[in-house]
């Protein structure tokens, strides 16, 4: 097994066993829980940008759809009173053909043209969700989002069997069930994507990346290639939006799926590696863990050295490092592109060609542990 697979392997079952250590809480695992969920978001943009090449500025609407699509279905003051399974395959399933259905349009458009379209399509599914108020109530959000695990089982099922600690809830959608469930999740979607990547669709998502123009003379369909990785995309965006509303039990204000999501999601992939899934996950691991987890850590400790200190100017922006993580992603991205353009964990073709030397020296270590092997069989 390689050092990649080794790690990715050693952080699920670490995390899997989280919930069981006596140091665990609630809150933390909370915030795990979302920080699984733009995992799986940030893969699903992956899949577009990293496999296919399209760089596609528009991830979080379909994040947003998704996350609307189970409100519709769940809650109490509309008529449909859906389980959360059903309304999540409804989420994947509404998010991919919207996928198709604006992309398909523009399929013609390539570099910064369909950037800059996909961008215009989520500022589009924003003013819709804030102005359909009948359907979203506008920008208060769909709440309570009431849905059981399955169909015939109600929100309210009592969950004391499976409460192994005295700080596990007794329903199934909050820590450490939901935690479970999107960990599990999660999970399927890097196994799913691992398969797709050595698939006959994978190996032609790449050669669209690598040359749009030499896939299609190869008998290649670049259209439903393009259309084919914005609709996997979408859906795992979507399946993520409808994990995010039944962990929040609401769709927030529609500000949570705005353009700046998006950004952030190409941040968590080119900072981990485009077109890996261990170095997605990795940079999506390292960036909303700072901004979800380690910033509000650093804000507290902040704070409470300003009391002891009596510094006088406690609660000012400039003080807290939430005030600063806009400038701090900003420059780690530019010492990244600077320096490590590939990623931390960057695609093996990739790290072929930005470091063509590296690539050499593997080469000539394997050219020598084979020959020493052939030596040792003689």
């Amino acid at each position: 097994m390689s050092l990649g697979r080794m790690w990715v392997l050693l952080l699920f079952v670490a995390l899997a066993v989280y919930p069981f250590l006596p140091l665990a809480e609630a809150n933390r695992g909370e915030q795990f829980t979302i920080l699984f969920i733009y995992a799986i978001l940030a893969l699903g943009l992956n899949v577009v940008m990293g496999y296919a090449g399209l760089l596609h500025l528009g991830i979080a609407a379909f994040f947003g759809i998704g996350a609307y699509t189970v409100g519709i279905l769940t809650v109490p003051f509309l008529p449909f009173q859906q389980s959360f399974l059903v309304a999540a395959l409804a989420a994947v399933v509404v998010s991919a053909a919207v996928g198709i259905a604006v992309t398909a349009p523009i399929l013609r458009l390539r570099g910064d043209y369909f950037a800059l379209v996909t961008l215009g399509l989520g500022l589009i599914t924003l003013y819709a969700i804030r102005n359909l108020d009948a359907i979203t109530e506008g920008t208060k959000g769909m709440n309570p989002i009431e849905a059981g695990p399955l169909p015939g089982i109600p929100d309210t099922v009592d969950m004391s069997a499976w409460r192994l600690r005295p700080d596990w809830s007794m329903r199934w959608y909050k820590y450490p069930y939901l935690y479970f469930l999107s960990l599990g999740t999660l999970a399927v979607v890097m196994l799913l994507l691992r398969n797709l990547e050595a698939s006959r669709l994978g190996r032609a998502w790449v050669a669209l990346r690598e040359d749009e123009l030499a896939s299609a003379c190869m008998g290649l369909n670049p259209a439903r290639l393009k259309l084919a990785a914005v609709a996997l995309g979408a859906g795992l965006a979507g399946l993520a939006g409808a994990f995010y509303a039944m962990a929040l039990r609401t769709t927030g204000n529609p500000q949570a799926y705005d353009f700046t999501l998006s950004i952030i999601m190409v941040c968590c992939v080119i900072l981990g590696g485009l077109g890996n899934r261990s170095g997605v996950l990795l940079g999506t691991f390292i960036l909303m863990g700072f901004d979800r987890i380690i910033t509000n850590i650093l804000d507290n400790e902040l704070q409470a050295l300003q009391q002891r200190l009596n510094l006088g100017f406690g609660g000012q922006a400039y003080t807290k490092v939430s005030g600063w993580k806009l400038m701090i992603f900003g420059t780690v991205l530019i010492l990244m592109m600077r320096f490590r353009p590939e990623g931390l964990l960057p695609e093996a073709r990739h790290q072929r060609e930005l470091h063509p030397e590296v690539a050499e020296a593997q080469g000539e270590a394997a050219a020598k542990i084979e020959a020493g092997e052939t030596i040792r069989d003689k």
